[in-house]
């Protein structure tokens, strides 16, 4: 692991150990992105406080997590959808769009090429799309091109085969080159956003805990 994961493993692992720096470290570094997930699921009145309710459960289990980086990232991105699908039911409502299972029974392409589509998008504006698409495609593009997510990590947050989010994330990305295609201003927005993550190997780790206390978003 280089750069931007290997400096968030080590936050997760002394933030386990109760160093308090370390935890506001993680959160600055994985809350943009999952609140951008928390959003295709509750809309944007709501995506503050259940991404909070999110946190809460995070700091509060932190010591029985373990792993690197990209488990952090499954892991915490399995509790916001869990808390958005606590607070969507308790308001009595479903997601505003729900997309067919059905259709993530077939293959996807080799390679997610339309993702070199979006991949120049910023960050807003792509989450503007995305919430135009179905359900099941929003939460697997948004998974694994927002939140970085390999194919393996982002089934696992959905309770779905990998290869099914594959194709529900190769047919979102396809939709999104054809939205910007009749979106001139979305596609003249410049950003970078990364491509999809591929599995690979993973040193899973685990720490020592000693004593930590609960934390609010204030203290982040």
């Amino acid at each position: 692991m280089l750069g931007d994961d290997a400096e968030l493993t080590a936050a997760v692992l002394a933030a386990q150990s109760g160093d308090e720096t370390a935890f506001r470290t993680v959160y600055r570094a994985v809350q943009p992105r999952l609140l951008g997930y928390v959003r295709t699921l509750v809309g944007d009145p709501d995506a503050e406080d259940v991404a909070s309710e999110a946190w809460l459960q995070i700091a509060r289990d932190l010591e029985r997590f373990s792993g690197d980086a990209d488990r952090f990232r499954g892991w915490a991105a399995r509790i916001a959808r869990n808390r958005a699908l606590d607070h969507i039911r308790m308001r009595g409502r479903r997601p505003a769009t729900v997309g067919d299972e059905t259709e993530l029974t077939g293959k996807a392409a080799e390679s997610d090429t339309a993702g070199e589509a979006i991949e120049a998008l910023a960050t807003d504006t792509t989450l503007s799309l995305i919430a135009r698409l179905p359900q099941d495609q929003a939460e697997a593009v948004v998974l694994r091109v927002v939140v970085g997510l390999d194919a393996k990590s982002a089934a696992e947050t959905l309770g779905k085969r990998p290869g099914a989010v594959r194709t529900a994330a190769h047919r979102g990305l396809k939709r999104l080159a054809e939205l910007l295609e009749d979106d001139p201003e979305s596609a003249s927005a410049l950003g970078a956003l990364p491509p999809q993550r591929e599995p690979r190997d993973r040193a899973v780790t685990s720490a020592s805990v000693t004593h930590t206390h609960a934390r609010t978003q204030k203290d982040m």
